[in-house]
């Protein structure tokens, strides 16, 4: 495992739903504490790495969310079984038998198991078609007549759990699986992104931005943005795999086929003259991307493009597939192109070209 797959591990593996990011944020400032001039974070808890280049401008704002999804205990059963709100965007059709972690107010992990009503006790024929609403599940965390959880671990209202799942490499070594890809992927390229940079020049100041609250609402890129105040942004984060059976349309997103430049997602149409920009460095680097829409997600980007007049913004993904759920797939080389892209961006922007992406008169 090289130091790339490493930092993968260690930050997928990491426990960090939104509002609850400590452990994920302290392993990220562990790795890049040596590689920048100064580290600070806003008062919702995103961390800001600054380092620094020739001359103040432009101010470069490379944004990755470090959350990821995960659930709150909301009450309990007479037994002790958890009863659970979602954190986050969830469908119950991933959740149903899977293992989740649990952190209590005093810091102790437990794991769990999500349960629903088994086939052979349903009544009716048609509920065995049906998914169980999230309302209708429950998690169990070793309920016996003799082990109530709630009283014997100290689970209260208000702990959160996220999915349990490790890292792998698979029979493909190109291929990782875990958890959390949607973003710890953005986190980790971001990481190696201030890694690399430590001994290239570049015009201006580049703002590592790794925020919190994603998942919930783009809330870390709303309140970094007035720390940063950045002249142009770029969201690092992952795209849809449309390469999977049930995908009817062809489509070049597919996993191995390079990183991805966004055009646009739910929440923000990508600056056009910037997106030329990264196409124009990734024919001329002989960098390996395809272009995609994501109409039904948005990226912390829809914040930042917004703030005060208006900041030229872009996101650069990978395709990955089974994003929201237990266990993610990315391919190694979609993230190395990615690495090449966002240094070449960082390397050949200066304030001549920024002045053309806004330029509309």
């Amino acid at each position: 495992m090289d130091h790339t797959a490493k930092i993968l591990k260690e930050l997928t593996e990491a426990f960090g739903p939104p509002g609850f990011e400590e452990e994920i944020r302290e392993k990220i400032y562990n790795f890049i504490k040596d590689s920048v001039d100064e580290v600070k974070t806003d008062k919702l808890g995103s961390l800001i790495a600054i380092k620094k280049g020739k001359k103040e401008k432009p101010r470069v704002m490379f944004i990755a969310h470090i959350d990821e999804i995960g659930l709150m205990v909301k009450g309990f059963t007479q037994e002790g079984y958890v009863k659970f709100i979602p954190i986050g965007g969830w469908w119950s059709g991933v959740l149903i038998g899977q293992k989740v972690v649990l952190k209590t107010r005093e810091g102790k992990k437990f794991k769990g198991i999500i349960g629903s009503t088994p086939p052979h006790l349903l009544r009716k024929k048609e509920n065995i078609s049906k998914l169980p609403e999230i309302d209708d599940l429950w998690i169990d965390f070793g309920v016996d007549t003799e082990f109530n959880p709630k009283e014997k671990l100290r689970i209260e209202i208000g702990d959160v759990m996220v999915p349990y799942s490790e890292f792998e490499i698979l029979g493909n070594e190109k291929v990782y699986s875990s958890k959390s890809f949607d973003n710890r992927y953005g986190a980790g390229l971001l990481v190696r992104i201030l890694e690399e940079l430590k001994d290239k020049e570049f015009e201006g100041t580049f703002y590592g931005v790794f925020s919190v609250q994603e998942e919930v609402g783009l809330r870390g890129a709303g309140t970094s943005s007035w720390v940063v105040e950045p002249d142009v942004a770029i969201a690092l984060d992952v795209s849809i795999s449309e390469d999977t059976p049930d995908v009817k349309d062809k489509s070049e997103a597919k996993m191995g086929n390079g990183c991805s430049i966004v055009l646009l997602d739910v929440s923000m149409i990508a600056n056009r003259r910037l997106t030329e920009f990264l196409r124009d460095i990734a024919e001329k680097e002989k960098i390996k991307y395809h272009l995609v829409t994501v109409p039904m997600g948005g990226y912390d980007t829809g914040r930042v493009h917004m703030f005060k007049e208006g900041v030229p913004s872009a996101i650069i993904g990978i395709p990955t597939r089974y994003i929201h759920g237990f266990h993610s797939l990315m391919h190694r080389d979609d993230f190395d192109n990615a690495l090449k892209l966002s240094l070449n961006f960082v390397t050949n922007l200066t304030e001549e070209k920024l002045s053309e992406f806004t330029k509309y008169l």
